[in-house]
């Protein structure tokens, strides 16, 4: 959530470089700062913002300075949950295409945790659909939204909308009845 995962009393400098604290081994003292700078310009920031705090910032920006932060340590798996839900739609584009862009810079993998399956099949190459917490069904982007086998996977992109209104009004929507099942007895099958 980029409007409340940043401290409000930190600047954007001391955010990105607070991983650097624990792991010193990375950016030695000296250095931090340029790096801070560095991973600004990366995520399309201006690297003069170090010393703003979270406040001063747009929504998009501050998903920027968390994907900063993400990206400190050098790690090969970012785990991103809902990182767009909360920006409108024109900023979710944006930073769907900073993430990409640095996925293949950076040769970054992504666990991309989310409801919107248009932004899934976007930037996923695997794609599994989860249903009372475990795993309904696993497969390719392609195998999973050009042939859905499980039930609720079926429902899922049935809902999805589609611009063509031609296409929209040949389609199956599958209406959902029923109470959801509990997670702590679900039925067989």
């Amino acid at each position: 959530d980029p409007y409340t995962s940043l401290n409000p009393r930190m600047t954007v400098g001391d955010i990105i470089g607070e991983p650097f604290e624990i792991h010193p081994e990375v950016a030695p003292k000296g250095d931090r700062r340029r790096k801070v700078q560095e991973l600004l310009d990366v995520v399309g920031l201006n690297p003069e913002y170090i010393n703003r705090y979270p406040h001063q910032f747009s929504g998009g920006q501050r998903q920027r300075i968390g994907i900063a932060r993400g990206l400190a340590l050098n790690p090969e798996i970012i785990i991103c949950d809902e990182p767009v839900s909360a920006l409108d739609v024109s900023v979710q584009a944006q930073v769907i295409n900073l993430m990409g862009k640095l996925q293949d810079e950076f040769d970054l993998s992504y666990v991309f945790i989310a409801h919107d399956l248009s932004i899934v099949r976007h930037i996923s190459d695997r794609v599994g659909v989860m249903y009372l917490g475990k795993m309904a069904e696993i497969g390719s982007d392609a195998e999973i939204y050009e042939h859905p086998t499980h039930p609720y996977t079926q429902a899922l992109l049935s809902a999805v909308p589609v611009p063509d209104p031609e296409v929209r009004e040949g389609r199956e929507r599958i209406i959902l009845t029923g109470d959801v099942p509990s997670p702590a007895n679900p039925p067989s099958g």
